[in-house]
């Protein structure tokens, strides 16, 4: 791989701290010279800073605690994500990278795209808006809501994609043609977000009962694009990112193949994203020589949200995959207990009607070990799961 994107940082983060005196105290406080980054070990050499951290300097000094590395005049927009924690938009076209994925998703000249993502305070919809843009497209600013006329709006203008929460996806879709029939429903594609629970297994069904291709990508407020969906597995890495899967608590890279928090260098440094932690889980799947992530996979969950069951941390996503895998499985959920020093995962599944419980039971557990690398203590089928309780429920602390 050609190192010249540790030569981009070295000399744009260098630069910045001229004007960033935030970041440039982070530098000293850990003795760490930009201007010395020649590889992926010595960026390494830099702690990992959280999101809670930069929150607590915003609120010391607002409203970007230290860290713009342009002037304010360069600054088009300011966005507050919750906390609220203020992020310049700066230059960046395409929706800040965005436009990879409409790309890879075939979506361009001359298609019409429904936009439903918010459009105020925070990113998205304006970074989704700009990234069609720039992919050739049209883009219809939908915004959330108002049902009934984006219905009228799909149908009487020609709509072929539509950027969606998967919730929000599912109300339009149905009211199109529950309101002007299946004929008049022409959408061939969907971008949609993610969501708690199996949305894995819910884009399935979206893409079997509507007859579109959904697509993803994996961005923050923080950084625009992390990674994209390609068609292969998991997401690609932004070619201006530089992804790393570190451990949570020392902020050391971990093996390839294992779990950890994805941790993101931007090669732009007006707004510094160095070694910046998103608090999201993953694991690389493929890496390049130095050790830089180009592939991860899909998001595992929250690092907080996982449960250490044997020495493995189970994530999440490791249960989306147990429903995805089983035959006429609708939903899962994990619940690991300690008992007589052991801890313990048992899996629930609801099934449909129709399903074969035991050869559900059989290939659940196949998928819960493929996922998870450790063995279920057991599966079996429920008629149904408390509403509203996570993935997995960790009782052994209880």
């Amino acid at each position: 791989m050609s190192l010249s994107i540790y030569k981009d940082i070295a000399h744009a983060y260098a630069a910045a701290t001229e004007r960033a005196p935030g970041l440039k105290a982070r530098f000293a406080a850990a003795g760490f010279d930009p201007a010395a980054v020649e590889t992926l070990a010595d960026l390494t050499r830099l702690p990992v800073m959280k999101k809670e951290e930069l929150l607590k300097l915003q609120r010391d000094d607002p409203p970007f605690g230290g860290f713009l590395g342009s002037d304010l005049k360069d600054v088009g927009r300011i966005y507050a994500s919750p906390g609220p924690i203020f992020e310049p938009s700066l230059s960046g076209g395409g929706g800040h990278g965005l436009d990879l994925l409409f790309r890879s998703a075939g979506v361009g000249a001359g298609d019409i795209i429904l936009n439903t993502w918010m459009y105020h305070l925070v990113p998205a919809g304006l970074l989704f808006d700009e990234a069609a843009q720039a992919a050739g497209a049209t883009v219809i600013p939908g915004g959330v809501g108002n049902t009934e006329l984006q219905a009228q709006i799909i149908v009487e203008t020609g709509v072929t994609s539509i950027c969606a929460s998967t919730a929000f996806f599912l109300t339009l879709a149905d009211k199109v043609i529950e309101t002007y029939g299946r004929d008049a429903w022409k959408v061939k594609t969907a971008f949609l977000g993610g969501e708690m629970g199996d949305w894995m297994a819910k884009r399935r069904r979206i893409e079997a009962d509507y007859g579109v291709s959904t697509w993803a990508a994996y961005a923050t407020a923080d950084l625009g694009l992390v990674a994209y969906e390609d068609g292969g597995e998991g997401y690609v890495a932004h070619p201006d990112r530089v992804v790393q899967i570190c451990n949570p608590v020392n902020g050391e890279q971990v093996s390839h193949g294992e779990p950890g928090e994805v941790v993101v260098t931007a090669r732009d440094a007006t707004w510094p994203m160095i070694r910046f932690g998103t608090g999201d889980s993953a694991f690389a799947l493929e890496s390049d020589e130095d050790g830089r992530v180009s592939r991860i996979s899909a998001l595992q969950g929250r690092v907080g949200a996982a449960v250490k069951v044997r020495e493995i941390f189970v994530y999440p996503r490791a249960i989306e995959e147990v429903v995805i895998a089983t035959p006429g499985a609708k939903a899962a959920q994990a619940v690991v207990t300690r008992e007589n020093d052991r801890d313990m995962i048992r899996i629930s599944l609801v099934l449909e009607d129709s399903a074969d419980a035991a050869a559900a039971e059989a290939a659940g557990a196949k998928a819960f070990k493929q996922y998870s690398r450790i063995r279920a203590d057991a599966v079996s089928v429920v008629a149904e799961l408390p509403e509203n309780t996570d993935l997995i429920v960790n009782q052994k602390d209880g």
